[in-house]
């Protein structure tokens, strides 16, 4: 018999401290009173008022569990269930090892093998069809615990404007095998050619970490170049008809679609190039900021909890990160 693989559960984490873009215009205009300006242009443009900051005490991995104990709650099973852990992140707590062998050994997931998936804000949704695939093909494997991780607050000069963006949180699902299809297709695109655009570029083997590079904030997360601005609208709606095809659904079959939580004008025209109403998509990054590689499981866990993704509905994620990565998954909720 086929085996598929389904959600079953859920979670997310907020940290509980507010940074408004009042309190980051005040940080930012001490180092260039100009820079107030720009905090107002971004507000408008993104629709992000407000940003949530973890304990300064943490790393990544701390938020991560949380938001996989969450999860595991809704999903009524304990970390010893759990057989594998994938976590998606670019805010590791190390090069390495692994984010995700420390998030098992908080969690207490004995049983779980892991590894990190490092594309980004595109992690998610391919950690979603990763462990569709995982367990369609190992008999042996139940639970698969998917994590997004996000705190490049920690990694960002805060005198620099770009981190008006940066938010922390992390977003958790746990998917399990099925004999009924819940996972139903993915679509991924790549352009290496972005590779400078935006990014953390010393601390790895390109450029060791240095006295000098680290006074000369190289080891702090820069935009370097700007982005296309179009660069979202046409890869979004692409693997979202994408998924659409490979799945075998009409696009006006779908009842939710959540794409990285970046910039709301985006969205909007988005799902107006898709032909959908905006009641079927679901932003948070107004009060909770842009959190990356978090923010698509963040995103559907709220929609769930709100009542905006139920049993039998289809649902799409579409993940854009830096490099560039695109990625999508389509799953019909149990």
């Amino acid at each position: 018999m086929p085996r598929y693989a389904t959600i079953i559960g859920t979670g997310r984490y907020v940290p509980e401290t507010v940074h408004s873009n009042d309190m980051l215009k005040a940080q930012v205009s001490a180092a260039n009173p100009d820079l107030a300006k720009v905090v107002d242009a971004f507000q408008e443009s993104s629709g992000i008022r407000a940003r949530r900051l973890a304990p300064r005490d943490w790393a990544a991995s701390d938020l991560a569990v949380r938001a996989a104990q969450a999860a595991l709650d809704k999903a009524g099973i304990t970390p010893e269930q759990v057989d594998m852990i994938l976590l998606g992140t670019d805010t590791p707590d190390y090069i390495t090892p692994a984010t995700s062998t420390v998030v098992q050994h908080k969690l207490g997931a004995v049983n779980a093998g892991t590894y990190d998936i490092g594309c980004a804000c595109a992690s998610f949704p391919t950690g979603v069809a990763t462990a569709s695939g995982l367990l369609a093909t190992n008999p042996w494997m139940k639970h698969v615990l998917v994590i997004g991780v996000y705190m490049m607050s920690k990694l960002a000069d805060p005198a620099d404007v770009t981190s008006f963006f940066y938010s922390d949180g992390a977003g958790a699902a746990v998917l399990t095998a099925a004999d009924t299809p819940g996972f139903l297709s993915s679509a991924y695109i790549a352009d290496g050619a972005y590779h400078n655009y935006w990014g953390l570029y010393s601390g790895g083997t390109y450029e060791p970490a240095t006295v000098e590079s680290v006074q000369a904030g190289r080891a702090n997360v820069r935009l370097l170049q700007r982005y296309p601005p179009d660069v979202n609208h046409i890869n979004w709606p692409t693997i979202a008809r994408l998924l659409a095809e490979r799945g075998g659904f009409g696009l006006e079959e779908i009842d939710l679609i959540i794409f990285t939580q970046v910039r709301l004008p985006s969205i909007k025209l988005v799902m107006d190039d898709l032909g959908l109403p905006l009641a079927k998509t679901h932003w948070i990054m107004e009060e909770w900021g842009y959190t990356g590689s978090a923010c698509i499981g963040m995103a559907l866990d709220d929609a769930i909890e709100q009542g905006k993704a139920k049993s039998g509905d289809l649902v799409a994620l579409v993940g854009s990160g830096v490099g560039y990565n695109y990625a999508g998954a389509a799953l019909r909720m149990p």
